[in-house]
């Protein structure tokens, strides 16, 4: 059996034990702000907004993920 990215295989590990709490509600309101935004982007007024340069919503988002990535 292979450890997966090198590591040696059941050697502390502590997954079993992990307690994580999810908030669903969290999650619910991502979900929608996330398909309004790709809704969004699949419109003309996005398209049309691109190509005059007066977009923002899209743009903000990308540049928030250029300053702060997440580490996954």
């Amino acid at each position: 059996m292979s450890a997966g990215f090198g590591g040696v295989p059941k050697e502390n590990r502590t997954g079993k034990d992990a307690n994580i709490t999810i908030n669903l509600d969290e999650i619910d309101i991502l979900t929608k702000k996330y398909k309004k935004i790709k809704k969004y982007m699949k419109s003309n007024i996005f398209y049309l907004k691109t190509t005059e340069g007066t977009e923002t919503i899209v743009s903000n988002l990308l540049k928030e993920l250029e300053e702060s990535p997440v580490d996954i």
